[in-house]
């Protein structure tokens, strides 16, 4: 296509929630894209983008203009737009005027019911930068957030607040507003390892300034793919393979912009608890995957993702170390309470717990 520039957009914010993330991107790309057409920007792919602390979305070859389209206007009917000498009438020559042409230009158009006036008119398109930024904000507004929130003295809302918006078109910064936040041509970095400002000077180098300045991996699937491999060879250093669930790994790449990979261990007495209180604490509790071995048995260990490569990794280890270890004593001191307790002596109980209205109660049911 002639005329035309990648697009790039990224919305700034503070942390996304993490288990909406993934759907939030594709989201945001698919809707982008439906604004593109709806608006008349030709353009190529689009390629979504999401950290805990950004969406963007990197569009190729988009359109500098609109394309020019025909719009035919219909006017009145010839029987009163033309007197009986075949001359216009004032109704006709005001229908010209609102053309913007000379009455001769107009056309006809016939059906059934008649013949009218009508007039072919060329539209012209709008540039692209007078566009794309109501376009973002449509598509920013489409997305599938349940809850919105306000901050600040801004009277719009997003899921969470917005601290910066980069737009480029080419090599130029998109003029606009999204959000109440000014478009510019800057990105920030990690929050911890590169929290300043860093300059995109086109959209092609977004991802590989961001990784190398910014210490960020914005491609959500490439940050993903990280984890797994890190988490894998965490593992194999215990000979032993980690539990990877497909939508704890999505949090895990949600929570994280720079994940390192690091195992960890707890007291083995805890072993003795049940596989299935174990793995809920690790995972449910503290994002941790639970390590086995080829037997399928748990590990005295776990694997956890840092957002952040640290310079002490010892000391970051040993945080989630001492995090851990009262939750497994917390679960301990229930697994052990309920154990006094025979499953027979809760029966009684089972009164107080209605099965359904006009059925009888759960203690009917276990009876019967």
């Amino acid at each position: 296509m002639a005329g035309a520039a990648d697009f790039l957009v990224e919305i700034g914010t503070e942390e996304l929630p993490p288990k909406a993330l993934r759907k939030l991107k594709d989201a945001f790309g698919e809707a982008l894209a439906d604004g593109l057409r709806r608006n008349r920007l030709d353009h190529e792919s689009v390629s979504a983008y999401a950290s805990p602390r950004r969406l963007a979305a990197l569009v190729s070859r988009v359109a500098l203009k609109q394309e020019d389209r025909s719009k035919r206007m219909k006017g009145p009917p010839v029987s009163i737009a033309i007197d009986d000498d075949g001359k216009p009438t004032k109704t006709g020559l005001s229908f010209a005027k609102k053309c913007g042409v000379d009455f001769g230009a107009l056309g006809r158009e016939k059906s059934d019911k008649g013949e009218w006036l009508s007039f072919d008119a060329i539209e012209k398109g709008q540039p692209a930068a007078e566009l794309l930024a109501d376009i973002v904000a449509d598509a920013l507004n489409a997305l599938p957030i349940p809850r919105r929130m306000r901050w600040g003295n801004y009277d719009t809302e997003f899921v969470r607040p917005v601290h910066w918006v980069l737009m480029l078109h080419g090599k130029n910064t998109v003029p606009g507003f999204v959000l109440d936040i000014p478009s510019g041509n800057v990105t920030r970095g990690h929050r911890f390892h590169a929290p300043g400002e860093i300059r995109v000077p086109e959209p092609g180098k977004y991802l590989s300034l961001l990784r190398q300045k910014g210490r960020v991996i914005a491609d959500f699937d490439e940050r993903r793919e990280k984890i797994v491999q890190g988490v894998a060879e965490e593992a194999n250093k215990l000979k032993g393979t980690a539990m990877t669930d497909a939508g704890l790994v999505d949090e895990v790449t949600a929570l994280t912009e720079w994940p390192v990979a690091m195992t960890g261990k707890f007291d083995k007495s805890f072993l003795m608890l049940p596989k299935e209180v174990i793995v809920a604490t690790l995972t449910s509790h503290q994002r941790y995957f639970p390590v086995v071995d080829s037997n399928g048995d748990l590990l005295s260990a776990f694997i956890v993702v840092a957002n952040l490569d640290s310079k002490k990794p010892d000391m970051v280890r040993e945080g989630n170390e001492r995090v851990i270890k009262p939750r497994l004593a917390d679960a301990s001191f229930f697994w052990k309470t309920d154990l006094k307790s025979p499953l027979g002596s809760r029966v009684d109980a089972l009164q107080n717990v209605v099965y359904q209205k006009g059925l009888g109660s759960m203690h009917d049911k276990c009876i019967r």
